[in-house]
């Protein structure tokens, strides 16, 4: 396979104007920078660890060699290849550790990164820049790193085209796509190469470059408009980012001119096979397709009569001589239901649907699974998808872009609740975690990156892109931990003065903000009290009478959704023992989601030992007074951060500081009204 040239030799530099640095300022590279450097090996990816280090020596009076001439102080080097200094020869492992993972030691004065293959070799490099002058002091015994998933995939719902409805970006809230732009390419890549920089030194290694929701003008990147794919993909390769496309399960009718698009027809499967081949002459290291299929209007092979393992074994049959993958999302629902049927459930569709194929993917099929059963709300169970698949590869798809938990106008630092789901063990204590299922496999996250100068509209939101790299890198790290390097990263470089109090700062209103979220948004995991379209801000029974299948039944007795086996949608028996009993039993089910599997009166007492209706009064009333309190931590700071981050996170928090107190008068006044009982504390309810 030959891999066409990076495109061009300045490769992202740190400094691109008018944009944010991120987590990769100019300073963060200070300690490599100013020492002396040995890089050996040979390809792109070396080549872009060599061009990292020089833009760094140039910054601060360090130097960088090609072929040993020593000193040195710190050593990137591939194990195979020409001989190693002898500093590097004594840490060489004995065992391999892959084409991404990398070595990391020192001794004797020198910091040593080695690696098996390039992408090792740029990853560790950004290790280094991680640890700054940690990296140069003392000793370090050798450590093996290694990726935990194979893909680690961001997905970018951005259309060429603007949609009447979504715009240029759905579910995009840091403004239009850096990659479109009125139905065309942005044409200056060079925003695209800083964001390949920055998805690299957290991990990530791949990225479909349009929505999932394919509309005609997206259909055709797949043919005509495949030269727009090849020029994206030239300028992340030289960061070990791969390009995946979201294709129409229904192109070979709409882009090839087909009758029909069944998967199972011999013409059809010979027109995804052409089209596929054009596709990896053009994009040799292309990665593979995203499908979005019969869900939500898109089209599928239901509309032929065949199954979903037929229509992803079709486009799984194209990729494989390429050693490409099929991305095949599990998010299929009927989402015209009747609201008046309680026996029809959205939580159980994704297991309904694809657990009786188990076994029948081919080996490059993926099956995409939302975290959990409904849509990337605050607060809900572990997918059964996960634990019910065992014959199929799988990916677990978390949602980066702040859809259903403030749209990043407000701070909600997701790590913790993304590693609750990557620690959750689905067959109980003693068994494997979902970070084990998917061990050696993918994970997924939709992007929030758009064109606005902080990547990501809020600046603290930065946070929530930084750690879906670094946990698709290491499930079980941290969320505390990981917060610290990006804090590190982004701002104690830059910190005007009082490197701890910035750090104290941060971490007050970031460590807590999903669960402060949660508070004053829709409780112990009922879900869906959003506005419905735009889904920002309450309307606690927006959703309630129509055809989405999102409910919380609320009435004058009591609130939740009865997925029991014993009387309601059966939704507790798709889960293996342990869980299966503990949702089905009212007392053992956790607070925290006892509204998703349960229709409880308001006087139902809690393991907390508050009733329902006072857990919903008091938390929406902390919910609100903690926001305020970041507020005024955020403002104690100011002269900390520079001036436009500082104001813009300010008046964001304004804006989160508004909605929170909506979202606390209008939740306990629709509940107070509904059941009648007071506030034990005696606080004003409208």
């Amino acid at each position: 396979m030959t891999i066409p040239d990076p495109a061009g030799p300045d490769l992202a530099g740190p400094d691109l104007a008018g944009v944010h640095a991120a987590w990769l300022p100019p300073e963060a590279f200070r300690a490599i920078g100013s020492r002396h450097t040995l890089v050996l090996g040979e390809g792109h990816l070396v080549g872009t660890v060599h061009d990292e280090v020089a833009r760094a020596c140039a910054r601060y009076g360090g130097r960088v060699r090609r072929a040993e001439a020593g000193p040195y102080d710190l050593v990137l080097a591939l194990t195979a290849g020409e001989p190693l200094p002898e500093a590097a020869a004594e840490v060489r492992p004995a065992e391999a550790v892959g084409d991404e993972g990398y070595v990391i030691a020192r001794r004797d004065g020198v910091t040593v990164v080695l690696a098996d293959g390039p992408a090792g070799l740029l990853y560790g490099l950004f290790h280094v820049v991680r640890l700054g002058e940690r990296a140069f002091a003392g000793e370090r015994r050798a450590k093996h790193h290694r990726p935990a998933t194979r893909r680690r995939m961001l997905d970018h719902w951005d259309n060429v085209d603007v949609h009447p409805v979504m715009g240029q970006v759905e579910r995009g809230y840091a403004g239009g796509s850096i990659f479109w732009r009125d139905g065309a390419p942005r044409g200056d890549l060079a925003r695209v190469r800083a964001y390949a920089r920055l998805l690299a030194a957290c991990g990530v290694n791949a990225i479909s470059v349009n929505n999932v929701n394919v509309h005609a003008t997206e259909a055709r990147l797949l043919t005509d408009r495949l030269g727009d794919v090849a020029a994206i993909a030239d300028v992340l390769r030289p960061y070990g980012i791969r390009v995946h496309l979201s294709v129409s399960f229904a192109s070979p009718v709409a882009v090839g001119g087909l009758p029909t698009a069944d998967p199972l027809d011999e013409d059809v499967r010979k027109w995804w096979t052409g089209v596929t081949g054009r596709v990896y002459e053009t994009i040799p290291d292309f990665g593979g397709y995203v499908v979005k299929a019969d869900s939500e209007g898109q089209p599928g092979p239901f509309a032929y009569g065949r199954d979903h393992a037929d229509g992803a074994n079709l486009l799984a049959e194209a990729l494989a001589p390429y050693d490409g993958v099929v991305h095949w999302r599990a998010f299929v629902y009927n989402h015209r239901q009747d609201w008046r049927d309680r026996s029809t459930d959205r939580a159980r569709a994704a297991y309904d649907h694809f657990a009786p194929l188990d076994g029948r993917f081919r080996d490059n099929v993926i099956l995409q699974v939302k975290h959990g059963p409904i849509d990337f709300q605050a607060r809900e169970p572990v997918s059964p998808v996960i634990a019910a698949m065992p014959a199929t590869r799988l990916a677990v798809e978390l949602q980066v872009t702040q859809e259903y938990t403030g749209q990043q106008r407000h701070i909600c630092y997701l790590a913790p609740m993304w590693r609750e789901v990557l620690g959750f063990r689905p067959w109980g204590p003693g068994g494997a975690a979902v970070a084990d299922v998917i061990g050696g496999g993918d994970l997924v996250g939709v992007s929030n990156v758009g064109d606005d100068p902080y990547w990501t509209g809020h600046p603290l939101a930065q946070a929530n892109l930084y750690a879906f790299g670094r946990l698709a890198w290491e499930p079980r790290l941290d969320p505390a931990a990981i917060l610290d390097e990006w804090i590190d990263l982004t701002f104690a470089p830059v910190a005007n003065g009082d490197v701890e109090r910035s750090w104290h700062t941060l971490h007050a209103v970031m460590d807590d903000s999903w669960r402060t979220y949660e508070r004053y948004t829709a409780p112990l995991g009922v879900g869906f009290m959003v506005r419905p379209g735009h889904h920002y801000g309450p309307d606690v029974d927006g959703y309630e009478y129509t055809p989405w299948g999102t409910y919380h039944f609320a009435d004058r007795d009591g609130v939740g959704v009865d997925r029991t086996r014993a009387t309601g949608t059966g939704f507790t028996g798709q889960y293996p023992p342990p869980w299966s009993e503990v949702y089905e039993s009212l007392a053992g089910c956790p607070d925290e989601l006892l509204l998703f599997f349960h229709h409880v009166p308001y006087g139902h007492v809690l393991r907390s030992g508050s009733t329902v209706i006072q857990h919903i009064y008091d938390t929406h009333f902390a919910g609100a007074e903690q926001v305020i309190e970041a507020r005024r931590r955020w403002e104690e700071a100011a002269g900390l951060f520079d001036p436009s981050l500082y104001a813009r996170v300010k008046d964001l928090l304004d804006e989160q500081v508004r909605c929170a107190q909506e979202w606390r008068d209008q939740v306990n006044a629709y509940f107070f009204r509904k059941s009648g009982v007071p506030d034990a504390h005696g606080r004003c309810i409208p």
